[in-house]
């Protein structure tokens, strides 16, 4: 039963995080197709105002060309670095304007943070390959800065010009120049426009994790409980079953004896015993066990006694009791202590059992001796465990469920009891049991 219960833990645990793998991938490859959809709705939306500022110029630059003549007359040192950098830059404000109120319309209207740069990166004298530029040349860039671009486009565009000169000889030259331009877009707020447009999608599959995860705790905590109610049966019916030995063997014996002949002491013996089977059987109908338990008074003890004399003929007892007044301990149980003790140290080969009761500074103690054969010291340790038995050499010498014990610990723990065991091999064992009470 333990083990189904664990493998059905093990396998809703392997389950639950399967799913959740399973939901969280699924969320990163939604959160990527978003993320692209958006991108290429902005890219889509910008490209015609990108083209307008790296390719189209000022009325006036289209008549005169003074991008192409400023870019010779550079080349041809007529021009400073400095003022030809300044122009390049210049040169394109005219043409940013449209992107730039483009790029204000989709913030306001949609929310989207759109960062832009555009800059030369290459500026090429062809004929003799001279770079013009050593850096690249920002010629346009929006207020929000882009500092990870997502998107990055590259241009390439040439320029030629052919010049004459007169003189003796005439002349012919060409001048051509090659053009790289790159842009890069950036949505600085991706990311919770991303989540924006997915949060009703994350909503619905916490939900689920969830759901699946109280589902999952829901059953684990059915299967404990039911496994502890199963436990508690098992202990109940491990223990009428170990308790109703004594007084059936008693009764038994009583019948034997009621044949041979008549004596006085067997009707209040049979009368104690069934008094005894009834208590064992009220402990399998809880709903019907009185509220008042059954206090021990002082004759009780010799009951017991006795009645572990008259079930066991051939074993010597020996009992002490110098207790003379009622104490708040449950009768029954305090039978079961004395019995279980006496009945382990006769299964163990003993023939004298010694039983001393007493009462002091409100504490019960019981002492149980024996001659039997004893106990190695290292099994004291696990005497008490449930279904525990000695063996020697791997072979049980005597029969028994190993319960006798275990259920005398329980009794004295559930009244804040010790018990202590001394043994030796071959000497016998004896148990000391020291109970707390009020009166």
């Amino acid at each position: 039963m333990i083990s189904n219960n664990k493998n059905l833990i093990y396998i809703f645990t392997i389950l639950f995080l399967f799913l959740l793998g399973i939901q969280v991938y699924f969320m990163y490859k939604t959160y990527q197709v978003k993320e692209r959809e958006i991108y290429r709705s902005v890219d889509k939306g910008i490209s015609v105002y990108t083209d307008q500022v790296v390719n189209n110029h000022s009325a006036k630059d289209s008549k005169d060309d003074s991008l192409q003549k400023n870019i010779i007359r550079y080349y041809n040192k007529n021009l400073s670095k400095q003022d030809f950098l300044k122009y390049l830059v210049n040169e394109k404000k005219h043409s940013g304007k449209n992107l730039t109120a483009y790029i204000n319309e989709r913030r306001k209207k949609d929310g989207y943070i759109i960062c832009v740069r555009i800059q030369y990166i290459q500026l090429l004298h062809l004929p003799d390959s001279i770079k013009l530029i050593q850096q690249p040349v920002i010629f346009y860039e929006t207020k929000d800065k882009v500092r990870k671009p997502a998107i990055t486009s590259i241009g390439t565009w040439r320029t030629s010009s052919t010049q004459e000169t007169t003189g003796k000889n005439a002349i012919n030259g060409m001048d051509s120049f090659h053009v790289d331009t790159q842009t890069e877009i950036e949505i600085e707020n991706i990311k919770s426009l991303v989540f924006r447009e997915i949060i009703l999608l994350i909503i619905c599959c916490i939900i689920l994790l969830a759901s699946v995860l109280l589902l999952y705790i829901f059953t684990v905590k059915n299967l404990i409980k039911q496994q502890k109610q199963v436990e508690v049966l098992h202990t109940v019916v491990d223990n009428i079953s170990h308790e109703f030995k004594t007084p059936i063997a008693t009764l038994k014996i009583a019948s034997k004896t009621l044949k041979k002949g008549w004596n006085p002491d067997t009707l209040p013996l049979i009368d104690r015993q069934i008094t005894r089977l009834e208590s064992l059987m009220l402990q399998l109908h809880k709903d019907e066990t009185p509220e008042e338990m059954t206090s021990i008074q002082p004759e009780n003890w010799d009951f017991f006694v006795q009645d572990l004399a008259f079930t066991y003929p051939k074993i010597e007892f020996k009992f002490e009791n110098t207790i003379s007044r009622q104490l708040p301990f449950d009768k029954n149980l305090m039978e079961t202590v004395v019995k279980n003790l006496c009945e382990n140290s006769i299964k163990y080969g003993a023939s004298v059992v010694t039983v001393n009761t007493s009462n002091s500074a409100q504490h019960l103690k019981i002492e149980v001796s024996d001659n039997g054969q004893g106990m190695e010291s290292k099994e004291l340790k696990n005497i008490f465990e449930k279904f525990y038995r000695i063996q020697a050499n791997n072979i049980h010498n005597s029969k028994g469920l190993g319960l006798g014990l275990y259920f005398v610990k329980e009794i004295i723990t559930s009244y804040h009891g010790k018990v202590d065991v001394s043994s030796q091999p071959g000497t016998g064992s004896t148990f000391k049991i020291t109970i707390p009470y009020e009166d």
